[in-house]
């Protein structure tokens, strides 16, 4: 029987990519599942996907940045199911922009979303894992957040911050029977370049290279999911740019001279 079967999972950024994904994946695991975005219709779209009866599906769309609003998603979520088992939180923008033409109003967007919604939904959630004595939490964080590329700054620096805020936590909740698991994707084909913010705010609106060419997100999920079931702590899925973590921790003077030598987009 998979780890996932009847329990309760909350996916943020359920809408497209890892995060549809994961749903789709958990339905055929035979979880309960919280489908979270901005768009109804994209996550009703998912929710049909999933072969789950009504029942066993809450669309529940929000928008992250709005954390005042979280505390009464979260009791829906608990009227609803009256647990929470797992969360996975995958809502999150990049960028492709140079710091000098990087408008400060992209660097606080950029944490609303990939930080502080992160850090809010968490706060909200936390209470119920803690009175139930077990719970997870999943956060996608990127190769990004392990070391520094061209034009994302700011991503980067949101991605960082998810390590030293879960890395905390997980010491805090470990004896409470609570766990975090924290994955870093290298290139996954998913629409992310395209939604990428350009350094006046505007969409990026073009398909990486790179993300074209990325991990097919049905088995970034499959493999993200026994990592989970694992209780592994963090996790590295993609191709070879996932050396550059090794490279960061062992040469980092090599990978700078890569990563200066690299182009941005």
């Amino acid at each position: 029987m998979s780890a996932f079967s009847q329990q309760v999972v909350w996916i943020t950024g359920a809408s497209s990519g890892i995060g549809e994904a994961l749903a789709i994946q958990l339905g055929k695991e035979g979880a309960k599942l919280i489908l979270s975005a901005r768009r109804r219709d994209e996550l009703e779209r998912v929710a049909s996907q999933t072969t789950l009866p009504a029942s066993s599906v809450l669309v529940l769309p929000l928008d992250i940045t709005d954390t005042d609003s979280l505390p009464a998603h979260v009791a829906t979520v608990q009227q609803h199911f009256g647990r929470i088992d797992y969360i996975f939180q995958n809502a999150g923008i990049t960028q492709r922009s140079t710091v000098l033409d990087t408008d400060f109003s992209v660097y606080k967007r950029l944490m609303d979303i990939n930080f502080f919604g992160v850090v809010a939904l968490t706060k909200a959630v936390l209470p119920i894992m803690l009175r139930q004595r077990s719970g997870h939490f999943v956060v996608t964080s990127s190769v990004a957040g392990k070391l520094g590329t061209k034009q994302r700054s700011g991503y980067c620096a949101s991605k960082h911050a998810l390590h030293g805020f879960f890395d905390s936590l997980r010491a805090e909740i470990y004896e409470e029977g609570l766990g975090v698991t924290i994955v870093c994707p290298g290139y996954i084909k998913t629409p992310i370049s395209l939604h990428a913010l350009s350094g006046d705010g505007q969409q990026h609106g073009k398909m990486d290279d790179n993300q074209e060419q990325g991990m097919a997100v049905d088995g970034f999920a499959a493999t993200l999911l026994k990592a989970v079931a694992r209780k592994k702590e963090e996790v590295y899925i993609g191709g070879t740019e996932i050396y550059g973590i090794y490279l960061k921790r062992f040469f980092p003077k090599l990978l700078s001279r890569i990563v200066r030598k690299r182009e941005g987009t």
